[in-house]
């Protein structure tokens, strides 16, 4: 009954959000401005798509490894994929990790392993979306110029960044029940290995490039989607915009981002005095990039070894 609930105030989340940011939008208008040229975008969208799970999927193996759950490349990227299709399917943005754990656990990395090495691995990706985001401060004040618009983004931006620093900072403390007690034993474990990743001499300079560009790539893939339709949206703009919007999607109170992405989006162009109409344009497009690799997701899913033995092999829990 509790999932039910949630599930049902998800949908209800998405539902009104989506008809709040519907109404700015004349969907036969927009229907009107694809072309044989804006197919072709949306096709460069989806290849650059595929690319940023796959720059991911690097980031993923390397904290797997660190997480005692080795992967092999080809591996974490048919998991990757087949969390795309989740991620669209299950009611939570955030669904598809749930999905990868499950595969990496029956793999015989084990539960908590597998927990670890996903748990890491966003850690890793918003503590990076955050310090992208600051770092782009100095340039997106100067395109939010409404108050209201510059708090929002502070507080947003500080509140992921002062939890990523505490997270990490918590590896670090010496204090010996942080490895006992139940509510801190496995948070303080992801933290160490987090900081052994992330400070690493092997792997740390190549995590930050992944780390970094993945979203990158998210703003390149929301470019494809502006240039589809010819939306007065220029790259640099797109690059101080997008990442607060994915930062605040990320939180998993809808269904794969629907309705968040496109209000979060409206809010965040009218701040920065761009048309309204325009970005929940770019943010349907947007989601249904995310939609149709959803879907080549649900294919590989569909012919996958994994499903094919469905819940025959039993997955060992380490004590």
């Amino acid at each position: 009954m509790r999932r039910i609930l949630l599930s049902t105030i998800k949908v209800l989340i998405s539902a009104a959000l989506l008809y709040l940011a519907l109404r700015k939008v004349n969907l036969s208008e927009l229907a009107s401005r694809i072309n044989l040229a804006s197919l072709g975008w949306i096709g460069m969208a989806i290849a650059v798509t595929f690319l940023q799970i796959f720059v991911g999927v690097l980031r993923w193996r390397a904290v797997s490894a660190e997480c005692g759950a080795p992967l092999g490349t080809m591996q974490a990227m048919r998991y990757n994929v087949i969390g795309t299709f989740f991620n669209q399917t299950l009611p939570s943005s955030i669904g598809g990790d749930a999905v990868r754990l499950w595969l990496v656990a029956r793999g015989g990395a084990g539960w908590r392993a597998a927990t670890y090495s996903i748990f890491v691995d966003r850690a890793i990706g918003l503590i990076s979306l955050a310090i992208v985001i600051v770092a782009s401060l100095p340039w997106s004040y100067s395109l939010i110029t409404d108050p209201h618009g510059r708090s929002a983004l502070l507080l947003v931006d500080f509140a992921a960044l002062a939890g990523g620093a505490g997270f990490l900072a918590l590896g670090w403390l010496p204090w010996p029940w942080l490895k006992r007690w139940w509510g801190t034993h496995h948070l303080h474990a992801c933290s160490v290995i987090a900081n052994r990743v992330i400070f690493s001499r092997k792997h740390g300079a190549a995590i930050a490039v992944q780390s970094v560009l993945v979203h990158v790539l998210a703003v390149a893939i929301a470019w494809c989607v502006v240039q589809s339709i010819a939306a007065p949206v220029m790259f640099g703009q797109l690059f101080q915009l997008v990442p607060p919007v994915m930062l605040i999607t990320m939180l998993p109170i809808s269904i794969a981002g629907w309705g968040v992405r496109e209000a979060t989006m409206g809010l965040a162009f009218g701040y920065a005095g761009l048309m309204a109409n325009e970005c929940v344009n770019v943010s349907l497009l947007y989601g249904a990039v995310m939609f149709i690799v959803g879907a080549f997701g649900g294919l590989v899913w569909i012919f996958s070894a994994e499903k094919a033995a469905q819940g025959s092999v039993p997955i060992e829990v380490p004590q």
